[in-house]
């Protein structure tokens, strides 16, 4: 095995200057996001989401985004999963995207908040009716004593929902919309020397600084 201190990648695709964002951090966000759906990043919208348990443990693991609406970054889960009851203990979490494609990571800081049943209920029905049979087959995050458990459930719902092409949503899944208190946009640059601007909301007023490598 390669020893892991000789991973090395240096980075040189481009810069970042204050002068060169938006002021307004989500504005300078969907413009990379737009850039990294062109250069067709594998899932741009994969997200890190971190969240933290009742003993201050962090947690963390892969969602997706699904929306940006009113300064607010949503996705959608099982309420009673893990990530789920943290975030109904505690609201506060962290966001990490990672576009190594173009050297691009958004890191972002904020509380989480659950959105209205009519939003779930509108995005859980465009999903897949495939994907709609698997939020109700799945006790997320729960223990299951083998995968033969998770196929039975999914035939009890293919013949309990065998009449409908459109599943009415689980009670227990839905969205939670995040509200950016922080935004840090960080470009590779040669010798780990990174462009950082971070945005801070003040008295609901973006602020941006640049932060040492």
């Amino acid at each position: 095995m390669q020893p892991l201190s000789d991973l090395r990648q240096d980075y040189a695709k481009a810069s970042l200057d204050i002068q060169d964002v938006s002021k307004d951090p989500m504005i300078q966000f969907e413009k990379w996001f737009q850039e990294a759906l062109a250069a067709k990043v594998l899932e741009p919208n994969a997200m890190n989401l971190a969240t933290v348990n009742e003993d201050g443990r962090p947690t963390a693991r892969i969602v997706l985004l699904k929306g940006i609406e009113n300064q607010k970054f949503t996705f959608f889960t099982n309420y009673q999963s893990l990530k789920g009851r943290e975030l109904e203990k505690n609201p506060a979490c962290a966001l990490t995207f990672f576009w190594p494609e173009l050297e691009r990571q958004v890191r972002i800081e904020g509380i989480a908040e659950r959105v209205t049943a009519e939003a779930s209920q509108a995005y859980f029905q465009s999903r897949p009716r495939s994907s709609q049979i698997g939020a109700w087959s799945s006790p997320q995050s729960s223990i299951i004593e083998n995968r033969q458990i998770l196929e039975e459930r999914v035939a009890q719902m293919e013949k309990k929902f065998s009449e409908h092409q459109v599943l009415p949503r689980p009670n227990q899944w839905g969205g939670f919309a995040v509200t950016p208190l922080v935004i840090e946009f960080w470009q590779g640059r040669p010798s780990r020397l990174h462009d950082r601007l971070q945005f801070t909301r003040v008295d609901g007023l973006w602020k941006v600084h640049r932060l040492a490598p």
